[in-house]
């Protein structure tokens, strides 16, 4: 079953994303090659953008597009190390470690979809 999009919500997450890196939006328009004012649409959720724009906003944020259009942060390596503990570097290149990694991530999006 595919989730419906909710505009407003992305915006939101957009808009959180720029504000923790400072940013006006105005320079966050400027990396993406579109108008101010397109943007703050964008972060109200009034207007829904291309393809190529979410793509240029994903980029210009360092954001993936999970964390974006549906609120699943990406496991940095150092909180997914945490979990492991000493044995953390070792295990990361483990099948095993990916494994649990996948069911993680599975986790946050049955969380996040709720």
């Amino acid at each position: 079953m595919m989730r419906e999009l909710d505009y407003s919500r992305i915006g939101l997450r957009i808009r959180q994303a720029r504000k923790a890196r400072g940013w006006s939006q105005g320079a966050l328009a400027e990396k993406c090659g579109i108008s101010m004012s397109y943007m703050g649409h964008i972060e109200r959720g009034t207007r829904i953008m291309s393809m190529d724009t979410f793509a240029s906003v994903c980029e210009a944020l360092g954001a993936k597009a999970d964390e974006l259009l549906w609120g699943i942060p990406e496991p940095t390596e150092t909180s997914l190390s945490g979990m492991w503990g000493e044995a953390g570097a070792e295990q990361a290149n483990s099948d095993r470690y990916m494994m649990y990694t996948k069911i993680m991530k599975s986790v946050a999006e049955i969380i996040g979809g709720v």
